[in-house]
């Protein structure tokens, strides 16, 4: 019999001798929980994207990862699974939300001892979601749009890079455009959400990254975010990570965890956030919606205008049509998840990835690059930006409304959501 499933059986006779009505259950599991992520993210190195609970949760998970196997860890998660699963009765969407976690562990696990998985195997295993995938053929009707957008000789992907490296912000006045845009981003989302009044977040500028912006939790209603600045920044990614990786996004969903999970129910599970995880889809795609919500586009384009600008010194005489270039620049999301696929699943190599990428989202051969390195680091997890975001406007979208929609997006930032809890239909 297969040590997994000996370790499972254990547990399940465990776990018919716990009283089922024991309120200490699912906290028990829980403490259980969040040491198997700490002691997986030992194995791996950015698996953990966020921990801020016990320390002595820490130091036990090091001395477990340096005992144990992933053949070990596995078998572990599969314990663990069956005694939550013995109790989802008690607390449902908590014990929900606890499985779906541990399938993805499980995934992980499978992956990092060297099982292939095909490009929507791996995006269902990890973030319970299976994307349904284009062709790029069916984003050429796009290209054509931006074509009229953007006339000119030369290639779309030239003429569309050069004519947005017209919005490129000064080096030295990146600090002072992007404090102004996570400014408007936090006033936009505290007059619709309640903060902790001690939330905090310290900014700074790297390189060397594979990706634009990363958010850092800290715990404690406190983040650092950092933006990458291996390639000119435009204007238009100032509100973008501001919301994104600050407000409503990453911070705020945070904060709110934290605060109303963390501290106020005492569900330790949420101090840990497991990067590969259904957790990811909901965190990027209410950080991607978290944009139009908190600027609408003409409410962003009169910000940038009549702020932004002015900062970074750039003439606001064509800042409408690079906003309709944008735009319809958000169409062309798909094809990223069609790109991966091919790639991840060896449909192309890497010179064509470039290629195609160049082509279908319109970027130098600098930026394609760079996007190719995010895909092949991160794999999979690129569906929770275009596919998560998607999914959690169709979600908050069914609201009638601004402010039933902002509570709507309160309610999802701060309980245990899952992607299968979001009304897509």
């Amino acid at each position: 019999m297969p040590r997994s499933l000996i370790t499972a059986l254990i547990a399940l006779l465990l776990a018919s001798c716990v009283t089922p009505t024991s309120p200490d259950h699912l906290d028990r599991a829980a403490r259980d929980y969040v040491r198997l992520q700490l002691a997986i993210g030992e194995k791996e190195d950015g698996y953990i994207d966020a921990y801020y609970g016990p320390g002595e949760l820490r130091a036990e998970a090091k001395a477990l990862a340096a005992r144990s196997s992933l053949t070990d860890l596995s078998g572990q998660a599969d314990a663990l699974e069956a005694r939550v699963y013995g109790h989802r009765a008690e607390e449902p969407r908590r014990a929900a939300f606890l499985l779906a976690q541990l399938t993805a562990a499980q995934t992980r696990l499978r992956m990092l001892r060297g099982e292939k998985l095909r490009f929507v195997d791996e995006a269902r295993g990890l973030f319970g979601v299976t994307p349904q995938l284009k062709p790029l053929s069916a984003y050429d009707p796009v290209l054509a749009r931006i074509e009229r957008l953007v006339p000119g000789l030369g290639d779309l992907a030239t003429r569309v890079d050069a004519f947005q490296d017209r919005f490129v912000i000064p080096a030295d006045r990146l600090k002072a455009v992007f404090d102004s845009a996570i400014a408007g981003c936090r006033q936009a989302t505290i007059e619709h959400i309640a903060l902790p009044p001690t939330e905090r977040f310290d900014l700074s500028f790297v390189t060397g990254k594979s990706w634009s912006g990363y958010n850092y939790y800290q715990g404690g209603y406190h983040s650092r975010i950092e933006v990458n600045t291996d390639l000119p920044i435009r204007i238009s990614r100032a509100i973008d990570l501001g919301c994104h990786e600050g407000y409503p996004g990453h911070h705020v969903l945070n904060t709110l965890l934290e605060e109303k999970l963390v501290r106020g129910r005492g569900w330790t599970e949420f101090s840990v956030y497991p990067l590969f995880s259904p957790q990811s889809l909901i965190a990027e795609g209410s950080a991607n919606y978290g944009i139009d919500l908190a600027f609408p586009a003409a409410r962003k384009l009169r910000y940038e205008t009549a702020v932004l600008y002015p900062q970074a010194g750039l003439s606001t005489a064509d800042a409408a049509r690079y906003d309709a270039l944008l735009d319809a620049m958000r169409e062309l999301a798909g094809a990223r998840i069609t790109l991966a696929q091919m790639l991840l699943d060896g449909d192309i190599g890497d010179d064509e990835a470039i290629r195609l990428t160049r082509k279908y989202q319109l970027v130098s051969g600098a930026r394609a690059r760079q996007s190719i390195s995010f895909t092949k680091q991160y794999r999979s997890y690129v569906i929770n930006y275009g596919l998560g975001r998607d999914m959690i406007a169709a979600d908050v979208e069914r609201e009638d409304g601004n402010a039933a929609r902002w509570q709507r997006m309160e309610q999802l930032l701060s309980e245990p959501t899952l992607p299968s809890d979001l009304r897509v239909r």
